[in-house]
């Protein structure tokens, strides 16, 4: 098992940090096989976002690293790589590398075609950066020539169009790197390979037949290759969320192991349950699979497979996973949102948490494996709260699993739970919000009938129920307008904005964007546009609110978590019902 090369934001300037060490350390005592660090800039042309490591200054990072993994048998590759035109410029204040002055279709921005001398300058750089891992003592080096990589923009028609033995022949530069990077290495390490095999652009791109290809030629120069999809055309395609089924890479992995020659390959893509990994393996899929997001669900996946113990589901959401935006927020998890300390001793403590939602099993959980006597009080039939709300979303069934494995671990703790019982106070209350007027998203969720005719959606928080909510209703058949405040729908949704847009595209859902909800009713609504105030109507039977709820209520002595405190996403919740615990055991004892 892998867990693959993903940004962190746990830098400091562009090295490796404690917090990087203590992060794989974490996977590697979980009985994870390979760890691959964050991909580390060969060259200071590159800085494709803040905290990107460059690999100029990782050697005492990549040593700690190494120091931390190797008492649990894990080896530890150092990814390199230089983002090209998919990076910016915002921080490097130059202009970006590409093999072809053609416009990103991310960034936007035009790049400058590389020159000889930068074409020796990028072979040279990653010569230095392997010498500088195998310094540190690495067990080897992984090659980006993935998603985002300034390789795979050589490799493909849609960004290479040199004329010169570069154009002629586009892995001419990938096989330099690899034999500059062999050379560095020496004996004894291992050099491994992610290669995009699929851009999702088959008119000009690489295509799974133009990658067997590739695999032919390359395989036998490495050691490992990880198959990856995607390109600046389909960035989603890298780690798509859940509307994507696990597992997507199976079929291009098989065909790239059939031609790899018997170099062994690895399988990577929304694979997050064991028994499907296995089942790969089993089946000659792969020699090896990458769980990364598995493994940030669940640090001790590995070990709590062997053991039998039910696994932290991975969700496929993408929500706090996915970390290369604008608010540079470090690399995190919905089911695990911060890594878990020790707590203090809870024994002899007895504890009541009213709620059974995310934030008060977390609380019942952490409380009671810290040897608290835990009661837990749920008004409802059934534990996991606003879990199966957001279940109920296309692409987040997984959030479901959630709720049963948050069940199953307070079963297995001992936690008395109480079902159909109004909570009268307690220790830690999470008894969640209050609904507004109306009819809200979550009761459309939970199945409330809607009367007949066109439905509007309003949607001021650019969530996923918003979107969700509009494409459920649009597959039942609903004439929908989906309207929104922000210049896009879903504003918030990160990786899943482009393809979520496409998804209402094709679904028939109207979207206003820009616009502001003044009035409903008599079958008509009146929206203004946000910047001018021009009104217009839209036809409008039932208005669907998909904005926050109302905060809930904690009584004086109580510690909230959750929406009892404020509207909160599912990681705010989970991670203050962590801190409610701790709070709570914190106290003096009664």
């Amino acid at each position: 098992m892998l867990f693959g090369p993903h940004e962190t934001n746990l830098g400091r300037g562009r090295a490796l940090s404690a917090r990087h060490v203590a992060h794989y350390a974490r996977r590697a005592a979980g009985g994870c096989g390979v760890v691959v660090t964050e991909t580390a800039s060969v060259h200071v042309s590159d800085h494709p976002y803040e905290r990107a490591p460059l690999a100029a200054d990782c050697g005492p990072g990549w040593a700690d690293v190494v120091a931390a993994c190797r008492p649990h048998g894990s080896l530890v590759l150092a990814a390199l790589g230089h983002t090209g035109a998919q990076g910016t410029s915002a921080h490097a204040q130059t202009a970006l590398w590409a093999p072809s002055a053609v416009p990103d279709v991310v960034t936007r921005e035009v790049p400058v075609a590389m020159e000889q001398p930068d074409v020796d300058a990028l072979v040279a750089g990653f010569a230095a950066g392997t010498r500088v891992a195998v310094a540190a003592g690495v067990d080897g080096v992984e090659v980006d020539a993935g998603a985002r990589s300034l390789l795979r923009q050589f490799l493909s028609g849609l960004t290479n169009a040199r004329a010169d033995g570069y154009g002629a022949d586009r892995a001419r530069l990938l096989r330099e790197v690899l034999a500059a990077v062999r050379g560095s290495l020496g004996p004894g390490r291992v050099l491994a390979l992610r290669l995009s095999c699929d851009e999702e652009a088959p008119w000009a791109g690489i295509t799974p037949a133009l990658a067997v290809r590739h695999v032919r030629e390359l395989a036998p120069l490495v050691d490992l290759l990880v198959v990856v999809r995607g390109s600046g055309l389909a960035p989603s395609a890298y780690r798509p969320d859940g509307h994507v089924p696990p597992g997507f890479n199976t079929d291009l992995t098989r065909s790239v192991r059939a031609a790899a020659g018997g170099t062994p390959v690895v399988l990577q893509g929304s694979v997050v349950d064991a028994a499907a990994a296995q089942r790969a393996l089993d089946g000659g899929v792969a020699d090896a699979v990458e769980m990364t997001r598995a493994q940030l669900a669940d640090a001790g996946l590995v070990r709590a497979v062997r053991a039998g113990r039910p696994v932290r589901p991975c969700t496929l959401c993408n929500q706090a996973c996915q970390v290369r935006d604008v608010r540079n927020s470090p690399v995190s998890c919905v089911a695990d949102p911060s890594d878990e300390e020790p707590l203090p001793d809870g024994a002899g403590r007895r504890v009541t948490v009213a709620g059974g939602g995310p934030a008060g099993l977390e609380a019942a959980r952490l409380l009671a494996s810290a040897g608290a006597d835990v009661r837990l009080v749920e008004r409802a039939g059934r534990l996991g709260g606003g879990l199966h709300t957001v279940a109920a979303l296309p692409g987040r069934a997984r959030f479901a699993d959630l709720a049963g494995w948050l069940a199953g671990e307070v079963a297995r703790l001992g936690v008395r739970v109480d079902l159909g019982t109004a909570a009268d106070g307690g220790d830690v209350v999470t008894t969640g919000a209050r609904a507004r007027a109306g009819v809200t998203a979550a009761a459309v969720l939970a199945g409330a009938e809607l009367p007949p005719g066109p439905v509007l959606v309003h949607d001021p928080a650019g969530a996923p129920a918003g979107v969700g909510v509009a494409e459920l209703l649009a597959a039942a058949g609903r004439e929908v307008v989906l309207v929104t405040p922000d210049a896009v729908a879903g504003e918030r949704l990160g990786g899943d904005l482009g393809p979520a847009n496409a998804r209402l595209a094709r679904a028939g859902v109207r979207r206003e964007t820009s616009s502001v909800l003044l009035s409903a009713g008599e079958g008509v609504a009146v929206l203004a546009d946000r910047w001018t105030g021009t009104e217009r109507s839209v036809p409008c039977a039932v208005v669907v609110d998909a904005g926050p709820p109302l905060p809930g209520d904690v009584p004086p002595g109580a510690v909230g978590a959750g929406d009892a405190v404020a509207p909160r996403t599912v990681l705010e919740a989970v991670l203050e019902g962590r801190r409610a615990a701790r709070a709570v055991l914190a106290r003096a004892a009664p």
